[in-house]
């Protein structure tokens, strides 16, 4: 094969069609520089994946072919055929009496060269699963009749498929059958932790069935709450890697000739769910055009990476830090908080709520004369405290980073309008296991610990009454997560929990508190997915809901 290809990885926006295409045409003149002849981008790249139901407005999918036909024109002197993603129409309109959330497009790419679009091809296998509801949105090309697209460029035959067609043969294999001798695929892959390599091991048996290499292109950046990692690759035909770009950044992987590159390594699972927190952090923030955020700082654990992560992800210029103690927070809280904020050098700020709290007690007490203290004095201390990031929020724009864990989302530990008052929860699909072994492991890259090791080592605390402890409300962590990893993420039942030796009553415990909980985190804030199934787009339980098993 004589011909030289790269793969744009790029971060796209959704809905930014002229600051797309814009990065489109960077990467095909930095590619034509280096003598390439093909550029792939990712999937849908022109528009940003997932539209969602912008692709219900027919202004979108208009809009994106006038975009298409204005970068063919800009691309038109560039020796180099460049393959885009984008919502393509349909060949006719739908009828009137069809519903007007009917599908309007496919999920197609357009191969673009000499100022025009030289051919086009409509994705045929579209996931309605997970994050994934394409079926929604698009018609696929199948429906339309469309068997394969395979394209000629300086005499080499380019297969091209969308994300999902790779992981089914008959795309492939029609691909093949129509003269393909490499395969391009264009994609939108949502991260979660083991994604990368089920990716690669799952295309390197495309490769292998059709015998043909393959080129994985695959978009980067945080959207809302999905996180795409990059990594895009290629495989030969024996469904070995001979290149791969590295994992959360953009980068153009240029291709020899005989489809070779530099091949990065994949990080291990930490490093891997920190870039993708960070990312999703630095892109929700900078698209959304927030100046910065505040965290509300503790002196546990939670607060602690929250903070970690967002002054990776923005700079410590852009963090605010504000601790808010009560009377029954600890000396070494204050402590630990202050030595944090020392160690990344953010703005901190103390508020005390004593005298706040002081005076909600005095408003109330007398409704709540011959009543006992209880989780309602607890939870006026977190809604005192919310009211007051969010005070700080709308005077100077920042954004409210909520801190708190998988864990503590699925049991409802956290309080409405409290903990939970904020605009993005960086560790929603953390689970609390996880918290600890990502805080060792930021501490462990150097140059010097930035969470004091005191934090990490204490047993977790809400301190929102006299000498309290997670697991006076909970059970051991380690238990806890494990049958939330079994039970909501892997659909266990309770039969197969108790069968595989989980104690009964820690079972029903957790069980228990998950159902219930479900009215409070569809109030929480969205936050970053870093598993296969997290309380967000891959979860749609109903509120009121008397089902037990």
């Amino acid at each position: 094969m004589s011909l030289r290809i790269a793969l744009a990885q790029l971060n796209v926006t959704v809905g930014d069609l002229p600051g797309n295409a814009a990065r489109i045409v960077q990467a095909a003149r930095e590619a034509a520089g280096q003598g390439v002849q093909l550029l792939v981008t990712p999937e849908l790249s022109l528009c940003g994946y997932p539209p969602e139901d912008l692709l219900l407005r027919p202004a979108v999918i208009d809009a994106c072919q006038a975009q298409l036909q204005a970068l063919a024109q800009e691309l038109a002197t560039l020796p180099v055929a460049v393959v885009v993603g984008l919502p393509l129409p349909l060949p006719q309109a739908p009828a009137q009496s069809r519903s007007q959330q009917a599908p309007r497009g496919f999920n197609g790419a357009a191969v673009l060269q000499g100022g025009r679009v030289l051919s086009s091809y409509a994705k045929r296998e579209l996931p309605n699963y997970q994050v994934f509801d394409e079926r929604r949105y698009f018609v696929s090309g199948r429906d339309a009749g469309q068997t394969a697209t395979v394209v000629d460029i300086g005499g080499c035959r380019v297969g091209l498929l969308i994300c999902e067609d790779a992981w089914f043969d008959e795309p492939a294999q029609a691909a093949r059958a129509a003269g393909a001798e490499v395969l391009a695929v264009l994609n939108a892959s949502p991260f979660h932790v083991g994604k990368p390599a089920e990716r690669e091991a799952r295309m390197a048996a495309t490769a292998r069935a059709t015998g043909l290499p393959l080129l994985y292109a695959h978009l980067v950046g945080g959207q809302d709450e999905v996180v795409f990692d990059g990594g895009s690759f290629v495989l030969d035909a024996q469904g070995a890697i001979t290149a791969r770009a590295p994992l959360f950044e953009e980068h153009l992987l240029v291709l020899d000739t005989d489809l070779r590159g530099p091949v990065m390594p994949l990080p291990d699972l930490e490093a891997q769910v920190w870039g993708a927190l960070t990312l999703g952090v630095r892109d929700y923030l900078g698209k959304g055009g927030f100046p910065g955020a505040i965290i509300g700082l503790s002196g546990g654990i939670d607060s602690a990476l929250v903070l970690a992560i967002a002054v990776d992800a923005l700079g410590a210029d852009r963090v605010r830090a504000v601790m808010m103690p009560s009377p029954y927070t600890a000396d070494i809280s204050w402590i630990d908080a202050r030595d944090m904020a020392e160690r990344l050098d953010v703005r901190y700020d103390e508020i005390p709520i004593s005298g706040l709290f002081e005076g909600f007690n005095a408003s109330l007490s007398p409704l709540f004369e011959g009543r006992d203290a209880d989780t309602t004095e607890e939870n006026l201390q977190a809604r005192i405290r919310g009211t007051l990031l969010m005070a700080l929020s709308n005077k100077f724009g920042s954004l409210v980073l909520t801190t708190g864990n998988k864990s503590e989302m699925a049991t409802g530990y956290c309080t409405l309008y409290g903990d939970m008052a904020g605009g993005f929860a960086v560790i929603k699909d953390v689970a609390k296991t996880l918290v600890f072994q990502l805080a060792d492991w930021r501490n462990r890259q150097g140059p010097a610990p930035v969470i004091p090791q005191r934090i990490i080592d204490r047993p977790p605390s809400a301190e929102l009454r006299p000498d309290q402890k997670d697991e006076d409300s909970l059970p051991p962590y380690p238990v806890l997560d494990a049958i939330l990893a079994r039970y909501m993420e892997e659909d266990a039942s309770v039969e197969q929990l108790l069968a595989e030796g989980f104690d009964p009553a820690q079972v029903e415990r957790v069980t228990k508190l998950i159902k219930i909980s479900e009215y409070k985190r569809r109030q929480a804030p969205i936050g970053i997915r870093i598993t296969h199934r997290s309380f967000g787009r891959d979860w749609r339980y109903p509120i009121t809901n008397r089902f037990r098993a």
